[in-house]
């Protein structure tokens, strides 16, 4: 274990770590994944969504065409005849243009599963520093979790009751299918109305390996490289949905979102579409159907890139589409940047007011430089008039000499009053026969924000492979949200929209079909430290809102009323407590359950000629899977193989989808079960497929589970199953992803492989000596594999795990780690770019442990066992529970 520290000089400078208390807000119990059994947490009916006709151009069109159409075919009165032609005729002239592409005719409703979301995770970002604080001198003493209180972690009799005892809010980072997970927010959480803002970030194009990350550590991704394509099934089956007919497929993967995003949107609250100019137009079409016409907003030009060469024009922008709920109802924020040198705003001040108030012309070469301007105040001269006729036209009177009006033009003031005061000011400018009003750079620093943000993505450092600049989408979060507004980000990627809420006192909830992006997006945030803003009303919690910088507007109005000038708000400035640090609030980490999956006897054989309908079939995926199986074994660590002399259809059993024997001397009865071909082998079906097989005469000697991928809670359950237990061996294997992908790669093996998975090898002593004697500490050493030779397990290395995660008092519920490490993590990522930022509260050797493999020293919670979760470097992870006796 590391030594301990002297004491700190630098303790007395030490900084509470704060976080951002959203008082007052709540959200829905849904059920912890350790509860979750299927008496408690029943599936409700699928929700069906139809499209309105109304909204769709097309159908508005065909339907009002049908009816007069049919009144034209009755022959009726000339007069009637000639009146339903006009309508047609007119009709028609105000037909809106709309889009139209394959599939669409037939897609006017569809359903979405409703499922509800399981709680895995709770992260408290604050209750893990806690334990690498620098203890001496002034520490503040540790205040708890949210996660800890009695209505967080209730008695059981209510815990089991989901969905009806609020919570305190907590974000949410969500593993899963956007579509379900908007369904659920909806269905099962009563959700509609309560997003401020909706962030969507989708695929810009129809490439399949430029769109995903397919490593923690590792953030270069070349398009057509076969080793950097995605082995995650369902980011796989994401893109398969999403570009099955090309940019067809991905208009209705996007308009489907669309229509739920708006469900939850509250009635001011905005849309934003990130895209890239290849199909910008076809979205903003797309967004005219879903949202109205009359709610966009606007199409926001931001520079992504400095000059790229090419043999035509370079691309260096993207685009926001922007929409509103209710245009007319829009809360929005106007933002400002302060003027710099350069900007081409300096254009029209034109002139510089020396001390002795003498106007001097800057010439048109210098008018962009400061270099060769003469010393003094810049400041440009407009004019007093404005069009239309005044109700009296008075004489504006300057230095004794009366200025008339010109023909259909007023005075911007009246002269007797308000000229006087402008006059009093310095403010009026004679030239020759007219009069012009003089206003100052200075008179307002700053500019309102446009819609052309330039050099916005330029010069910043992205650190992942697929990730939004932060200023983009802090932009967006300001113009149209205040502190305490709910965000939703239903494409997560690196998690910069949950970052950037965070940071800005936002609630959020974001998620992905990605475990790699939300293994970053998790990482990210719990190692993320920000200023810490003064809230207007600390009492009130963040929801108060912030004090903020104001700059004077001084305006030709405030002038001649004699009025002070109107105070604008700097959104993007709020006042910053120095003696505070700031951390990650509370958040949760959730999964969409895995779909059932149906035994053989319950689905029909696809029709092989249908690509994609064989793609889905789960009876033909069973059916290659046990090719698969019989043709190469189950390969183990060492080249080991266990291989199978047969392995044949089950029936009359639904967990249980094959049956198998083993070659060699002595074989053995295996009874297989698989799990979804695009999603996670759920803990549910372990239990189900024990019990058919327990029932089995003669009883199989291994039962094994085969699957794309498990859930941490189902691979745990294996590992504790254990032949003393149960009579038999239970094993897990993964099937290799080019069963997916061999289309798309260049160079597909002609054989898949199905490959034995092991539980965590986790060590857990009690510490024997020095000053942490009695206490305990857990030791990982990487993942367990099965020795298909001896039937024993043996120990896997640790090189390759990302993060892991240490709870020293597991309730059986979801984990909540009170340790997490990043042994992978760099020199300046992970918990060291924190503790950079936080070096007078961390202890820089305890700080060290944590990207290692070894815990710090902890005492044993009341509920006497531990759980440690390991994560490797494709975002696979696997759970270990320990009791204690």
């Amino acid at each position: 274990m590391p030594g301990k520290k002297q004491p700190s000089r630098n303790s007395e400078r030490k900084k509470p770590i704060e976080q951002y208390d959203h008082k007052g807000k709540k959200r829905a119990n849904n059920p912890p994944v350790g509860l979750v059994t299927p008496q408690t947490d029943q599936d409700r009916p699928a929700k069906e969504y139809a499209y309105d006709p109304h909204i769709d151009p097309a159908l508005q069109f065909d339907s009002q065409r049908s009816q007069i159409e049919r009144i034209i075919d009755k022959g009726l009165a000339a007069e009637k005849l000639e009146q339903a032609k006009s309508a047609l005729s007119t009709l028609r002239k105000r037909q809106q243009p709309y889009l139209n592409w394959a599939g669409k005719a037939e897609h006017t409703s569809f359903e979405v599963p409703t499922v509800s979301l399981h709680v895995h995770e709770r992260i408290d970002p604050r209750t893990i520093i806690e334990a690498v604080r620098n203890r001496n001198g002034n520490g503040q003493p540790h205040q708890g979790s949210l996660f800890e209180t009695r209505e967080e972690n209730p008695p059981l009799r209510e815990a089991i009751d989901f969905y009806k005892h609020p919570h305190n809010w907590s974000n949410r980072l969500i593993a899963g299918d956007s579509l379900l997970v908007m369904n659920s927010l909806l269905e099962k959480e009563g959700m509609a109305g309560q997003v401020q803002m909706v962030y969507i970030d989708p695929p810009y194009g129809i490439k399949y390996g430029s769109n995903f990350q397919p490593f923690v550590n590792r953030r270069e991704v070349k398009d057509g490289k076969d080793e950097d394509l995605t082995q995650e099934p369902e980011t796989i089956r994401a893109f398969r949905d999403t570009w099955e007919l090309g940019i067809h497929s991905f208009l209705t993967y996007i308009r489907d979102r669309l229509l739920l995003a708006k469900e939850l949107l509250n009635v001011s609250g905005s849309c934003f579409v990130q895209i890239s100019d290849e199909n910008v137009h076809l979205v903003r079409a797309l967004m005219d159907e879903v949202f109205g016409v009359g709610h966009f907003c606007n199409l926001i030009t931001f520079q992504k890139t400095g000059s790229i060469a090419s043999a035509g024009l370079g691309s260096t922008v993207d685009y926001l589409i922007w929409y509103a709920k209710d245009q007319s109802r829009l809360k929005y924020r106007q933002l400002f940047l302060p003027r710099k040198r350069g900007d081409t705003s300096l254009d029209r001040y034109d002139y510089i007011e020396t001390d002795e108030n003498e106007l001097i012309k800057i010439p048109a070469s210098a008018i962009r430089g400061d270099d060769t301007i003469p010393p003094g105040r810049r400041c440009r001269l407009t004019t007093l008039l404005s069009d239309g006729d005044p109700a009296e036209p008075q004489p504006f009177e300057f230095e004794g000499e009366l200025f008339p009006l010109r023909h259909g033009k007023h005075w911007k003031t009246d002269p007797a009053t308000g000229g006087r005061n402008l006059i009093r000011a310095g403010r009026i400018v004679r030239q020759g026969k007219t009069l012009w009003y003089k206003r100052y750079v200075d008179d307002f620093p700053v500019l309102p924000l446009d819609d052309r943000w330039e050099s916005i993505q330029i010069g910043q450092e992205l650190r992942y492979a697929v990730q939004t600049a932060p200023l983009v989408v802090q932009r967006c979060i300001l113009m149209t949200t205040d502190p305490g507004d709910l965000v939703l980000d239903p494409t997560c990627g690196s998690g910069t929209t949950a970052d950037v809420a965070e940071q800005w006192g936002r609630r959020w909830i974001t998620c992905d079909t990605s475990r790699v992006a939300v293994t970053l997006a998790k990482q990210r945030l719990m190692t993320a430290v920000f200023d810490y803003y003064k809230l207007a009303h600390p009492e009130e919690g963040v929801g108060s809102g912030f004090k903020y910088r104001t700059v004077p507007h001084v305006m030709l109005k405030s002038i001649a009323n004699n009025e002070p000038p109107v105070a604008e708000t700097l959104y993007d400035q709020p006042s910053i407590d120095n003696g505070r640090a700031r951390v990650s609030g509370p958040f949760t980490v959730e999964a969409v359950p895995a779909p059932t999956v149906k035994a053989l006897s319950e689905v029909t054989e696809p029709d092989e000629a249908d690509d994609s309908v064989a793609r889905s079939g789960e009876t033909l995926r069973q059916s290659e899977w046990r090719d698969v199986l019989l043709g190469g074994g189950v390969r183990g660590k060492g080249g080991q193989v266990i291989e199978f002399s047969r392995v044949e259809p089950f029936g009359g059993t639904r967990w249980l989808h094959a049956d198998a024997e083993t070659k060699g001397a002595k074989p053995e009865r295996v009874v297989i079960s698989f799990g979804p071909e695009y999603a996670p082998l759920e803990q549910r079906q372990v239990e189900l497929a024990w019990e058919e097989a327990r029932q089995l005469s003669p009883r199989p000697s291994i039962l094994l589970f085969v699957y794309s991928d498990i859930d941490p809670e189902a691979g745990k359950d294996i590992g504790e199953l254990t032949p003393a237990k149960t009579g038999m061996t239970f094993l897990s294997a993964k099937i290799d992803a080019d069963v997916w992908t061999k289309d798309l790669k260049k160079k597909a093996r002609t054989s898949p492989s199905v490959w034995l998975v092991g539980q965590p090898d986790v060590v857990l002593r009690k510490i024997r000596r020095g000053e942490e004697q009695g206490q305990w500490e857990v030791e990982v050493h990487g993942f367990d594999y099965y020795n298909t030779v001896t039937g024993n397990v043996e120990s896997g290395g640790a090189d390759r795990i990302a993060l892991w995660m240490l709870d020293t008092d597991y309730d059986g519920r979801s984990l909540l780690p009170r340790q997490v490490f990043f042994p992978m993590a760099g020199q300046d990522e992970g918990w060291t770019r924190l503790a950079k930022n936080l070096k007078a509260e961390i202890d820089e050797e305890l700080i060290e442990a944590y990207r290692g493999t070894t815990s710090l020293a902890f005492k044993l919670g009341k509920h006497n066992r531990i759980a440690v979760k390991i994560v490797d470097d494709r975002g696979i992870e696997s759970l270990k529970i320990i009791p204690v006796e």
